[in-house]
């Protein structure tokens, strides 16, 4: 009875994450018929072999939602999403049941009786009332079911050859257990042997089963399967029952384990012969190793499975989440067949349930947002999963609002992540990755769902845990993407096996960049700054640390030691770029992960061990492990750097310089520090404006000159341009291509003749044009040095429901120097002043001025005035500090222009 009660539970597992995700299929569609068909047969299944079990809680509550289902297939009702609500009720109480089952062996105490009585008056056609918890108390008595007259009813003992030992007086033999099986038809598998057993819970028969005992009990499994095929059969044929076993996960493991000491063993006699100059072992050898390599291979695959498997319980994720938030969602999954290794599959179920979660939570907007931003009132979210390389990709994202980079950017400065004045000269997707960061959220509200905040960096950390890596993109108002790189298998690995003091270890290849020689006569050179060790790789520097000081062996002088450095292993992790150094490179293998024993298992540094081909073990590093002896790898540099300016003392001062060429071959520069930016822009989206070429970037229009006033701006293809900010406020200069950067003492050597320039110097040994920038952004700026001109834009919030006064006034402030944020509700302003407290917010009266009198008392916007906005000059304003007409264009910019002046004052 063990053997079959786990069976039974592994296989009803089985069934209830097909019935979960069927469910929500029929709920979308319940006019389909397969599918209903399809449902009610598992459940029928379940129910049906709680009987013959003897569980009966398990068995009423499956036939209550059979029932329900079987209206449903029979045409006498149609589902309504509350009663398809209620089986789903009914499949978690199952769940619930169950885990007890599988935890302490028997089926727990409880009353079902509330959701019984729900799903009853839901088949009688009333409507779906709320079912309620779980009762835990011992359920009513029960009258046991009446025998069926069978032969073992007799009082006289019987021999059974399958048990060994006489039957007592009302057990079932084994034989007549299966025969009643197999006599089943479809619709009524095991039903009939719930009857064969007089007592189905009272007395269960304990016995030690023999080889053919066991392969007897595997029928009703076999059976289920079987219908199952019958009906994939009739659709375009499936694969026979006969086809499939069950095999436990340890035995798989142990397979492996073994084939790897087989693998092992095969390399050391190679090269024992491979030693030798003639032996007859060379021939049977080679067949030995091409046996083994098929061997490997299909154990390998007995551990892959597809990752469909890991989405099953997303549908169902997604259809509560949108129930719960009142949203409609669309969850399309590509690549369901790709297959990776079961340990990593497991893995990874956690994070992308997280990732689903937030989406459906915060990527997703509701459906009124949606259709005012002219989009379907349906969002959608997509998986796809698809092979890279020796690695798998998976690709999770939505069509919601994407991500607010203001938002993120004032909550990592708000919690001290970066500094202001650093904030604003990151790209959007820099920003973006602060969304990882430990307690990072910018939800307004704690929900059930999500908005903790220990949500994204924990998803991070469990990627990275299983070697694998995430990053995003995201595109405010259309949506975000997020990009998880995993190995296939964390079995076997493909690593690069290095050196470090006369030892060799592994290093897993995803967390690997590049390889870099940095001896001899490389480019690439190791540099002793402060004494600490820096890269110059190509246009920055990268800290170091020496794999023998991660092991905790004293590092070397970095001063005295200059030529140890002749290996650079460039690795990231957690975004950041590091190098170790080693002493020699060897290969890279892909080797067999086999865990540390327990007396190393405090031990950090390494994540595992591995033999190689001629038997010597050796460790593998973690990645975590040498990132975390890096430290704050941006501040080592940095320190580093402002050290050895301080020593320099007199030595003239060096000056970095964008070198480019435009008009000519003549080679000319600006200041790096004056360039915000270096852009290659699309051609065909410049525009024409007031007699200059415009271009949209970074949600803001910026004028773009040429840097040579004959060389025309290009209008096709792909146009270099240098950025310049000040103030706010930017402009391009276009240039035919970006030569080089260069660090070196500027010396205007010959100064200039024509406007635009300042000078002549020499730069890597050739005459360099040194351009005025304050003369091109002049060309392209109006007052662009005017500090009254260009002072930063105050910050308006404007609560307009409207839609038609909402884009009306927004245009009207911004043109007048404001910078707007528009919102629909009240809600949604304070959200707003939680992140950045507004110059002034003007807020609609005419549809609810009570939820517009909110702004009035809340303490977020203590200081901040707040103007009335209405059709009419009569609306009662009482409290706001002024009341305008929303047509009144010169009373509106008036009314801002005093809330701003009373701020300052303030």
């Amino acid at each position: 009875m063990d053997e079959l009660l786990g069976e039974f539970i592994t296989e009803t597992n089985e069934f209830l994450e097909t019935v979960d995700t069927q469910l929500v299929v029929f709920e979308a569609d319940p006019t389909d018929g397969d599918t209903l068909n399809s449902i009610f047969r598992l459940v029928h299944t379940i129910k049906g072999t709680c009987g013959f079990l003897g569980l009966p809680r398990l068995q009423f509550v499956a036939h209550a939602g059979e029932t329900l289902l079987g209206k449903f297939r029979d045409g006498t009702l149609v589902a309504t999403p509350d009663q398809v609500q209620l089986v789903l009720e009914s499949i978690d109480r199952i769940k619930e049941i169950l885990a007890e089952l599988e935890a302490t062996g028997s089926e727990p105490e409880g009353d079902d009786s509330a959701l019984i009585g729900a799903l009853e008056l839901a088949a009688e056609g009333h409507p779906a009332p709320a079912a309620g918890p779980a009762v835990v108390e011992a359920p009513p008595p029960t009258p046991a079911p009446e025998p069926v007259a069978t032969p073992t009813s007799s009082t006289s003992l019987r021999w059974d050859p399958d048990l060994g030992r006489e039957l007592r007086p009302g057990e079932v033999s084994l034989a007549e257990l299966e025969a009643a099986f197999l006599s089943a038809t479809p619709d009524d598998v095991v039903e009939p042997v719930a009857n064969a057993a007089a007592a189905p819970a009272a007395a269960p028969v304990a016995v030690e089963p023999t080889a053919p005992a066991v392969e007897r009990r595997a029928a009703p499994e076999i059976r289920a399967i079987k219908d199952d095929d019958d009906d994939a059969a009739a659709k375009g044929g499936a694969v026979s029952s006969s086809q499939t076993i069950r095999v436990n996960v340890d035995v798989l493991e142990t397979l492996m384990t073994m084939v790897s000491e087989l693998v092992l063993t095969r390399n050391q006699l190679m090269q024992m012969v491979r030693n030798t100059t003639d032996s007859e072992f060379k021939g049977p050898l080679q067949r030995l190793s091409a046996v083994t390599a098929e061997l490997q291979d299909s154990v390998m695959k007995t551990r892959m499975q597809p990752i469909g498997s890991a989405w099953k319980k997303l549908p169902r994720i997604v259809r509560d989440a949108a129930r719960d938030l009142n949203k409609k969602i669309d969850l399309i999954m590509d690549g369901e067949a790709t297959e990776l290794d079961r340990q990593v599959l497991e893995l990874i179920k956690d994070p992308l349930t997280h990732m689903i979660r937030n989406s459906c939570d915060h990527g997703l907007e509701l459906p009124a947002a949606r259709v005012a931003a002219g989009k379907s009132e349906i969002g959608s979210i997509r998986l796809n999963a698809y092979h890279e390389g020796g690695h798998i990709v998976i690709e999770v994202s939505d069509d919601g609002a994407g991500l607010s980079t203001a938002r993120i950017r004032d909550k990592a400065i708000k919690n001290g992540l970066i500094s202001e004045e650093l904030a604003w000269t990151m790209s959007d997707s820099q920003i973006h990755r602060f969304i990882f960061a430990p307690g990072f959220s910018t939800a307004a509200a704690v929900t059930s769902i999500s908005g903790r905040g220990v949500g994204m960096d924990v998803v991070r950390t469990n990627i990275e845990l299983i070697g694998g890596t995430i990053d995003l993109q995201s595109t405010e108002g259309r949506g975000t993407k997020f990009f998880i790189k995993i190995p296939l298998t964390l079995a076997i690995v493909s690593a690069l096996v290095v050196g470090s003091r006369q030892q060799r270890f592994a290093i897993p290849q995803l967390s690997i960049v590049e390889l870099v020689g940095a001896g001899g006569a490389s480019e690439h050179k190791v540099e002793v700054l402060n004494s600490a060790r820096v890269l110059r790789l190509r246009d920055r520097l990268l800290p170091l640390v020496d794999l023998s000081e991660v092991l905790g062996v004293p590092p070397r002088d970095p001063v005295a030691d200059d030529t140890s450095s002749a290996f650079v292993v460039v690795m990231q992790h957690s975004g950041q770029l590091f190098g170790v150094v080693v002493d020699e490179v060897f290969d890279t293998e892909e080797i067999v992960v086999k865990p540390l024993s327990k007396a190393l298992g405090d031990v950090g540094t390494f994540s595992g061990a591995t033999i190689l081909g001629d038997g010597s073990v050796i460790m593998i590093i973690d990645p975590g492990a040498v990132y975390r002896r890096v430290g704050q790898a941006e501040e080592v540099v940095e320190e580093a750097v402002e050290a050895v300016q301080k020593k320099r003392g007199q030595r003239p001062e060096t000056t970095s310089m964008v070198v480019f060429q435009a008009g000519s071959e003549q080679p000319k520069a600006v200041p790096l520090s004056l360039v915000t930016r270096l852009e290659e822009l699309d051609a065909t989206s410049f525009e024409q404006g007031d007699g200059r070429t415009l271009v949209q970037y970074r949600g803001e229009l910026m004028p773009i000159v040429a840097a040579d006033p004959n060389a025309p701006i290009a209008t096709t293809g792909v146009q270099p341009v240098l950025v310049f900010t000040y103030n706010g406020l930017a402009a391009g200069m276009a240039v035919d291509k970006i030569v080089d950067i260069v660090e070196e003492a500027l010396d205007i050597e010959l100064a200039a003749e024509r406007s635009g320039l300042l000078g002549v110097a020499v730069l890597k040994g050739k005459a360099t044009e040194v351009l005025d920038v304050s003369h091109y952004l002049s060309l392209a700026l109006t007052n662009w040095d005017d500090p009254g001109t260009n002072k930063p834009a105050k910050h308006i919030v404007l609560v307009e429901r409207n839609p038609f006064f909402r884009n009306l006034l927004s245009p009207l402030l911004r043109s007048a120097g404001y910078e707007v944020e528009a919102v629909d509700t009240v809600s949604a302003a304070l959200v707003c002043a939680e992140y950045r407290k507004p110059s002034a917010v003007l807020t609609d009266i005419d549809v609810d001025v009570a939820s517009a009198r909110r702004l009035l008392s809340d303490d977020r916007l203590v200081g901040t005035s707040i103007v009335a906005l209405s059709g009419s000059p009569d609306a009662d304003a009482t409290g706001f500090a002024s009341l305008v007409r929303k047509s009144d264009r010169d009373s509106l910019i008036a009314a801002v222009e005093n809330a701003a002046k009373l701020e300052i004052a303030a």
